[in-house]
């Protein structure tokens, strides 16, 4: 069985102007499917499982004149039902999400614990420049005029302070790592 040539199954079932109007629908379904999941490959997904529910239903269709608009309706119901099944599974990941997230906060307090340590072993005045430098946010010459010194002076002493903090946050680890193999 010849599948071209004039005597062939394949040859002719299209024309050039009904394979221009299927490719159009293909893209407006594309379109249809991608606004309704933003995500290509699942818009892919989309419009693959709606042209094979067209296929099935193809007696449905009354006018074949409004075969555009079925189209649309059929991918966009199919959209649907992925973002159902999507939002079903996803309830699960959010689950998992709030376990992460309290453990990140766990882990937030113990980080803002050895913050407070350490910056407890700094002086009172360099305390005061860190803190406005890193934790207000304040530029340089915005700490300089608020402790009436100079700009060089700020920045040494929060230069100094950092080191500190380095140093201590090293021998507070090795502490500690000695402490786990004894």
């Amino acid at each position: 069985m010849s599948m071209n040539g004039n005597g062939g199954q394949m040859a002719g079932i299209l024309d050039p102007q009904k394979e221009a109007e299927l490719v159009k629908l293909y893209n407006q379904m594309i379109r249809v499917a991608y606004a309704n999941v933003y995500n290509k490959s699942d818009a892919l997904d989309v419009v693959q499982e709606a042209w094979v529910k067209m296929l099935a239903k193809r007696a449905t269709l009354r006018e074949s004149d409004k075969l555009a608009a079925w189209a649309k309706v059929i991918t966009r119901n199919v959209a649907v039902n992925v973002n159902r099944v999507a939002a079903r599974t996803r309830t699960w990941d959010d689950a998992d999400l709030m376990r992460a997230a309290g453990e990140r906060e766990d882990r937030a307090e113990e980080l803002m614990m050895e913050i407070s340590e350490l910056l407890g072993q700094l002086e009172p005045a360099a305390r005061t420049l860190f803190l406005y430098k890193y934790y207000y946010g304040l530029k340089d010459q915005e700490i300089a005029n608020a402790m009436s010194m100079p700009v060089g002076t700020v920045k040494a002493k929060i230069h100094r302070a950092r080191e500190r903090l380095k140093k201590a946050r090293l021998a507070d680890l090795e502490l500690r790592s000695e402490g786990r193999s004894v």
